[in-house]
């Protein structure tokens, strides 16, 4: 299976991505989420991947990080019928920070905002992840370039963004910020001050 790939961008929309390497261009689906970190046309990526095969295609998945693909897979494998285009719509929406966070607190509200989700679906996520997430596990901000292809991030130094992002789109959400609105301004901000920002950074650079 493929599990990453790296090699320079050459064109990119907000829901794919096409990567050269060896002389060969790979088309990459990718959520919102992950489009919004891509560095410039012409720079290197790497993609964390997971790969559909069926008898007509194979479609390949690409995510900023390792958790991001991983929580793919658990919406895919786990969620009833959840499948590829629908778990890349929902991971388009919402930051999975933000995601797992609702799916622990059981806020099918802000679950069903994701486009293709209803109050059943968003009551099959709770039900059928809450016990599969790890705690504070999720994707750090930040843009994939060649700089994460020879530094990852730590499970643990993730998992701890994952949470300020989390806490600081919860503070954006009783300032009365609507709940999509919240998490997308906490995604730039996480992107301007990187993974290393702390809740009140985010929260300050989201109000800004």
């Amino acid at each position: 299976m493929i599990t990453s790939i790296q090699g320079v961008l050459a064109a990119a929309t907000p829901l794919s991505a096409i990567i050269e390497l060896n002389g060969l261009g790979y088309e990459v689906h990718i959520p919102v989420t992950t489009a919004e970190r891509l560095p410039g046309v012409g720079s290197t990526v790497k993609l964390y991947t997971h790969v559909i095969y069926r008898e007509d295609a194979q479609t390949l998945y690409g995510f900023a990080t390792a958790e991001d693909r991983d929580f793919f897979r658990l919406l895919i494998d786990h969620v009833t019928g959840v499948g590829p285009k629908l778990a890349t719509s929902i991971m388009s929406k919402l930051s999975v920070a933000s995601l797992e966070s609702a799916i622990r607190a059981g806020d099918l509200a802000l679950l069903a905002k994701s486009p293709g989700i209803g109050k059943k679906t968003a009551e099959r996520l709770i039900v059928e992840l809450r016990g599969k997430l790890g705690p504070g596990s999720g994707t750090a901000g930040g843009t994939v370039s060649s700089a994460e292809a020879s530094t990852t991030p730590s499970a643990s130094s993730g998992g701890k963004a994952s949470t300020r992002s989390a806490d600081a789109v919860k503070a954006l959400i009783a300032l009365g910020y609507k709940a999509s609105d919240a998490d997308e301004a906490v995604r730039h901000a996480a992107l301007g001050l990187g993974a290393d920002a702390t809740t009140e950074q985010l929260i300050k650079r989201a109000l800004a």
